[in-house]
């Protein structure tokens, strides 16, 4: 440590030897806290819950930056303020859904936000359990600010929740055969995981001072980010980090394995040459603005990469042998994660189109999809489900499956599945995504829909079963139906999610039989 360095930090300490501590704050006294890098002046809400937003957990992605794995954030003199959310990953507008409470898109998007009771603990000492959460978006799109991921309410029930920016699309997920020779690990991609990685790392060495357990940090997302809790449970950039993981809708086992790393180079060159970069220096040189607008235009899409690094090997043979974070898993999937469209196209719903379809899908195998799908003897007014269920399979449901019971399997932790299939008002089916308000307890944060009793009924008993899985590893608690581990295999115990929840027994093991088979998959 240098003398200006030294001196820095006294001084830093000399004043946040005078702050009050985040949980001493009241309404009327902006709460504080001192990171690693300097002290944080956060809001206190109306709830009670002290809030911390725009906190730089890495230096900013720019510039030489640009496609490296994030370094340390700069410390700063002084307070710094924490009541604006920072700015949101550069992305193009693709989903409707998306609100976004930020001011703008940037470059320089490496920050995350933190709510926490305010109160003092009963217990002096006491440390609070973790919530880190990683937004959906297809590792395209997506911002720690929206409405539906806000920690308010879930930090209401004693739990310190942190939301987390990372990279996007081509700025998180490019990989390039310089990029790789430059890299001490001679890999290149998975940026955004990097930032993920580094998010909690900092939540580890930093969520003392927020009243956080950095040994109980859950981690947990949704689309996307569930794809990321399966990334971040066997990289070794989160080694020893992670206490327990939720994950709604997705992983990359099943269908949607990672790119090799060969093959990510080669579409990061093609890229490249597309837009009339010569060389690396040429790509990182263009305007961020230049190389987003690139992205449709070249029709690339930008992934996850099993690149020896990040990912070591296949996240199948890793969760196959048991070693992923061996940490308790609650996951699951909604009723209507496709639509029968995506099986059907605008043909109508009758068994022969169906027929038509999985035939043009899966050819001599056909027959079995039929059988494992609609079965025998089935009528037309059974099509539209069967079809919405195969769509549903084939995008996110079959690959999370392949997840709760790889871990189920190889782990020696408790493992906790849902089936959500509570519609939105108006809705038809339990789509995409539906389920995340429900969950943290942030109805209210989406004005789109007339939420009813029932919803609100379903909501607070959803977030009970996270909140108790968050603090426990496991979601049982008093006022709450029943909720029974799983088990590998056929016949699992499955939590239907509903407007009355009720354990059944897994409805889909035939489904799950076929795509194991179709896909070489044996279990």
């Amino acid at each position: 440590m240098t003398h200006a360095s030294r001196l820095l930090f006294a001084a830093s300490a000399l004043a946040f030897a005078s702050l009050p501590a985040a949980s001493q704050a009241t309404p009327a006294q902006a709460p504080r806290a001192m990171t690693a890098t300097g002290v944080v002046e956060g809001a206190v809400l109306a709830t009670g819950v002290a809030s911390y937003k725009g906190i730089p957990y890495a230096a900013p992605p720019v510039g030489d930056l640009r496609w490296k794995a994030p370094q340390p954030a700069q410390a700063w003199r002084g307070v710094r303020p924490a009541t604006q959310f920072g700015p949101r990953p550069m992305q193009l507008p693709l989903f409707a859904d998306m609100v976004f409470r930020s001011d703008t898109g940037s470059e320089d998007c490496l920050y995350l936000n933190v709510w926490t009771p305010a109160k003092p603990a009963k217990v002096k000492g006491a440390k609070l359990p973790v919530l880190v959460y990683f937004y959906g978006g297809g590792f395209a799109a997506g911002d720690s600010s929206e409405p539906r991921y806000d920690g308010a309410a879930m930090a209401a029930k004693g739990i310190v929740t942190v939301t987390v920016n990372y990279r996007l699309n081509v700025f998180g997920f490019l990989a390039h055969p310089e990029l790789s020779a430059e890299s001490p690990h001679q890999a290149s991609g998975n940026y955004g995981l990097m930032d993920q990685a580094a998010a909690l790392q900092w939540v580890n060495r930093n969520i003392a001072a927020f009243g956080g357990d950095p040994a109980r940090v859950t981690i947990a997302g949704e689309s996307a980010g569930s794809f990321s809790v399966s990334a971040q449970m066997i990289s070794p950039l989160a080694k020893g980090l992670i206490a327990g993981a939720i994950g709604e809708s997705g992983s990359l086992l099943g269908l949607h394995a990672p790119q090799t790393l060969a093959d990510a180079e080669r579409a990061g060159a093609a890229f490249a040459a597309k837009i009339g970069a010569a060389d690396l220096a040429a790509l990182r040189a263009l305007p961020a603005q230049q190389l987003l607008d690139a992205i449709p235009a070249t029709r690339t899409g930008f992934f996850v990469i099993e690149d020896g690094y990040v990912l070591p090997r296949s996240p199948e043979l890793m969760y196959a042998a048991g070693q992923q974070a061996r940490v308790p898993l609650l996951a699951g999937w909604n009723s209507h994660e496709g639509s029968f469209k995506q099986v059907l196209g605008q043909d109508e719903s009758t068994v022969d189109n169906f027929d038509a379809a999985l035939q043009k899908l899966y050819g001599d195998q056909a027959d079995t999809a039929r059988l494992a799908y609609l079965g025998a003897g089935a009528s037309a007014d059974e099509v539209a489900t069967a079809a919405t269920n195969l769509a549903s399979d084939r995008f996110i449901s079959y690959g999370t499956w392949r997840w709760l019971d790889s871990h189920a399997r190889n782990s020696g932790k408790p493992v906790y599945r849902y089936y959500y299939a509570r519609a939105r008002p108006g809705d038809t089916g339990a789509a995409h995504s539906a389920e995340i308000e429900y969950a943290l307890g942030n109805l209210d944060g989406n004005k789109t829909y007339a939420w009813t009793p029932e919803d609100r009924a379903l909501s607070k008993q959803m977030q009970g079963y996270f909140a108790n899985f968050i603090k426990t590893g496991n979601p049982n608690g008093a006022g709450l139906p029943k909720w029974p581990r799983a088990v590998p295999g056929a016949g699992s115990p499955v939590m239907l999610l509903d407007v009355e929840p009720r354990a059944i027994a897994a409805p889909d093991d035939a489904r799950f039989e076929f795509q194991d088979a179709v896909s070489g998959r044996p279990r």
